[in-house]
């Protein structure tokens, strides 16, 4: 193979073009707009079957309950003030644990409780749903235990449970500490609080420690978000996120209750990242993909040396594991032959995994297209390039093609974006910020009008 000529271009400031772009976030590929009832229950039962018995999986729960409903957010999730509906969900949740887990050979190398809110949960249920997963599936001896904490829920008994069957690693909703930017979002939450449940997982024996920031918030200011992160730093948590808020009120109809009027402009988002993510990494963290950060020796920033860092629906991993099982609604599952998304209404979901079947609702199955433009779209956005050799070693034929995509993209005027490097492509670093827009120029799919998504910065 010939290596098209390297293209030397001058420093440049951070292209205005793609700030405002519309594009996904880019946790799977193909991304979920595309999804089709054609992959069913019966192709994910074959998916299942094709699995080993030395496969390594990836278990995620999705608890879709919240007891307060925060307006920027756009999971898949329901308010409510009675634990009544929760309980009723967890016999369902259970069945499908039983169901898939009889289905389903592999060694379970991580799970990850999401939601909602899974720190809702009585400590009783979170006990009865380690000792189920241990029941149905193989864990290997050291598999890890990740848990998405709202601090307002915490207490002595969840804290307990949730060590009691195995966390490892605890993430916590954090967005800001700015009374008036909390009040607009609904999400009141002291930093003597969250302090608090920082101190007591860590009391408890976890060792990974994740901070969840937002910007782009209504109200927030470079200054504020400078604020909220200095605060946060002096918990020394050992991984932070760093995300932008996604305004996708056409999706989720509770941020109807933000003003768009409270909002920073695309300008004012990109200064806040760039301000917030330079205190990060002055105080010693390592800068990880599009949004996390690290210190050095967590395993995620260990992950990120090796070439091994991840992307999937939790964000930036260390996982390797090929096979991503998901449990509850709307959860989404990877296998090595495609995606597939578990029915998202709570009631319809619970008919169907009470009834024994597999709670599929849609999916897509790879094509040799799809595989090698997510390869491409995955290490741009974990490594902000990728190596014109491994593509076509990988991919053959299709990954010439594309070889021949990426070389015109880099010639093109949008050579800011993506340029050559010796024998890889590579995103300049004042355009990583804009990665999402980069990666967009890969997606097949991305033009043909299904599905809006969120502000690239």
């Amino acid at each position: 193979m010939t290596a098209p000529v390297a293209i030397i271009q001058p420093p440049h400031s951070i292209p205005a073009k793609g700030l405002g772009d519309n594009v996904p976030r880019y946790t799977s590929y193909p991304t979920a707009p595309h999804f089709h009832p054609g992959v069913d229950a019966v192709t994910v039962r074959g998916w299942m079957d094709a699995l080993e018995g030395d496969d390594e999986i990836s278990l995620y729960l999705h608890i879709p309950y919240c007891d307060r409903l925060c307006w920027f957010c756009a999971c898949h999730t329901k308010q409510t003030r009675h634990y009544a509906p929760v309980a009723t969900f967890l016999r369902s949740l259970h069945k499908e644990i039983e169901t898939v887990g009889g289905l389903v050979n592999g060694r379970v190398r991580a799970v990850h409780f999401g939601g909602g809110s899974p720190t809702m949960l009585k400590p009783d249920d979170i006990l009865m749903l380690g000792k189920a997963l241990r029941e149905r599936f193989d864990f290997l001896a050291d598999a890890s235990i990740s848990v998405e904490i709202d601090p307002n829920d915490m207490n002595e008994g969840r804290l307990d449970a949730f060590a009691a069957i195995g966390m490892t690693r605890a993430s916590l909703g954090v967005q800001d500490f700015d009374p008036k930017v909390q009040k607009a979002i609904n999400r009141e939450q002291s930093f003597a609080l969250t302090k608090s449940i920082v101190d007591a997982v860590r009391a408890r024996g976890v060792l990974s420690v994740n901070l969840d920031l937002l910007y782009g918030l209504p109200y927030q200011t470079s200054e504020s978000v400078a604020a909220t992160v200095s605060q946060a730093l002096t918990l020394a948590p050992d991984r932070l996120a760093l995300f932008g808020y996604a305004h996708v009120p056409w999706f989720k109809k509770h941020q109807t209750m933000i003003d768009e009027a409270w909002l920073p402009d695309s300008a004012a988002r990109l200064a806040q990242s760039r301000l917030a993510a330079q205190i990060i990494v002055d105080a010693g963290y390592e800068a990880l993909g599009l949004d996390h950060f690290a210190k050095p020796q967590d395993a995620l920033a260990v992950a990120a040396r090796a070439g091994k860092i991840r992307r999937n629906f939790q964000g930036y991993t260390e996982d390797q594991c090929e096979t991503l099982i998901g449990l509850g609604p709307s959860s989404i599952s990877r296998f090595r032959q495609g995606y597939a998304q578990n029915i998202v209404a709570t009631g319809e979901y619970q008919k169907a995994v009470d009834r024994g079947q597999l709670a599929i609702a849609r999916g897509i199955e790879f094509s040799l297209d799809d595989l090698a433009r997510g390869w491409i779209i995955e290490r741009l956005m974990c490594n902000f390039a990728f190596s014109a050799i491994d593509l076509v070693e990988r991919f053959g034929a299709v990954g010439q093609t594309l070889l021949c995509e990426a070389s015109r993209l880099a010639i093109s005027g949008a050579g800011r974006f993506l340029r050559l490097d010796g024998e890889s492509f590579v995103v300049p670093e004042e355009s990583r910020p804009l990665v999402r827009t980069v990666a967009a120029k890969f997606d097949r799919y991305l033009g043909n009008g299904i599905g809006r998504h969120s502000l690239a910065v």
